[in-house]
């Protein structure tokens, strides 16, 4: 089967609320979305994680080399389109707008083929996954429910674990005093039985983030992540030798050379991944198959619509236990629930967590399918 045509959609939305993590303030979100159609008339759909104005027109630039080609090559196409940008795009966009069409023609193999992703990937080894509810941005003080950020963001803990999430993720990265204060908040209000992880995103070098995760080791932290920059590979072993916390990072990493030192030189506990960014279906399960070798848990990142989602949902399902016994870790899902109104406005029918968990797609490919109407409603 040939490959028609490549369509991209840039899409855009603005927020009720700004919310900002360690580095930026957010105003509006957005999504680049890529639609590979077949000779057969069958659409498969991928995301690019990134901004997707810059993202959209290396997809552009990548067409040429992939209308006409063969659409169940997956491993050929991605080796061509990385060799053609490798000198310029090893890390950063072109993997992203890489990612989005490996996903896109993984959904459309299958349902060319009328199998759901996780069959060709050869499992599934689970048919749901725990979720594990990520938010906890913080607000701008402009009003009287957001002068105290702590007062928000334990309202909001209550809420996820009313939803029925056992696991949720805070955001730190706002100066070690309190980043301190707000997990022992936090702790103290939910009590032992739920899990909590926390994120940096990069905002300490080791120093500092290794006097911080020494406070916060006995609230029993189910995970440190991204407590330095991505780059700071060094950094990233200090922090991990001198702490007993299950150090995580990845999100912003790349392909499987990317990845190679952070599992080989066991740098992290938990590599994470994501499919929207790292290369992709194919991509992210040598990466997991390399992290399975060395003993190295993952769990992806996930934080785009509900294309990202039902893309790392079928990746998940086909990971093996590692290491594998009658009682094994399983692999978890990031489940954000920070306001983003294309999320599941670009599916017909909304994946969603009941009791925590989340059913693994069953349908063709992806096991989703795409409101039309929604991108011409947040085109940008």
């Amino acid at each position: 089967m040939k490959i028609r045509d490549v369509k991209t959609y840039i899409l855009e939305a603005a927020l009720t609320e700004p919310f900002a993590y360690s580095q930026a303030w957010y105003e509006r979100r957005g999504a680049c979305l890529v639609e590979i159609v077949g000779e057969d008339g069958n659409s498969g759909w991928g995301e690019a994680f990134g901004p997707a104005r810059l993202t959209a027109p290396i997809v552009e630039y990548y067409k040429p080399l992939l209308v006409g080609a063969d659409a169940l090559a997956t491993e050929s196409i991605w080796e061509n389109l990385y060799n053609r940008l490798r000198d310029h795009g090893q890390k950063g966009l072109a993997i992203e707008a890489l990612s989005a069409v490996d996903i896109a023609l993984w959904d459309l193999k299958g349902r060319h083929l009328g199998l759901p992703v996780h069959r060709l990937l050869g499992g599934p080894l689970r048919m749901s996954v725990e979720a594990y509810a990520t938010g906890f941005y913080r607000k701008r003080p402009s009003g009287p429910n957001n002068a105290d950020p702590f007062a928000y963001l334990v309202e909001e803990a209550h809420q996820r674990i009313a939803e029925g999430f056992g696991a949720i993720k805070l955001k730190l990265g706002f100066g070690l005093a309190q980043d301190l204060l707000l997990c022992e908040t936090v702790r103290r209000a939910v009590g032992d039985g739920v899990s909590i992880m926390v994120d940096a995103n990069h905002a300490y070098d080791s120093t500092a983030a290794i006097r911080l995760g020494r406070q916060i080791e006995p609230l029993d932290i189910a995970w440190f992540e991204e407590p330095v920059p991505p780059e700071d590979l060094a950094g990233y072993r200090a922090v991990k030798a001198a702490l007993q916390i299950p150090i995580a990072g990845g999100e912003a990493e790349f392909t499987r050379w990317g990845f190679r030192s952070l599992i080989a030189e066991r740098l992290v506990d938990i590599v994470q991944p994501d499919v929207c960014a790292a290369g992709g279906i194919s991509e992210c399960k040598k990466i997991a198959d390399m992290a399975s070798a060395f003993g190295v848990r993952i769990n992806p990142h996930v934080w785009g619509t509900g294309v990202a989602l039902a893309a790392s949902l079928q990746l998940i399902a086909a990971l093996p236990h590692n290491p594998p016994g009658l009682h094994p870790i399983e692999p978890l899902l990031e489940f954000d629930r920070s306001e983003h109104p294309i999320r599941m406005a670009v599916l017909v029918e909304p994946i969603e967590q009941r009791g925590g968990r989340v059913e693994i797609p069953q349908g063709p490919g992806l096991g989703i399918e795409i409101d039309r109407a929604a991108l011409a409603r947040f085109a940008a």
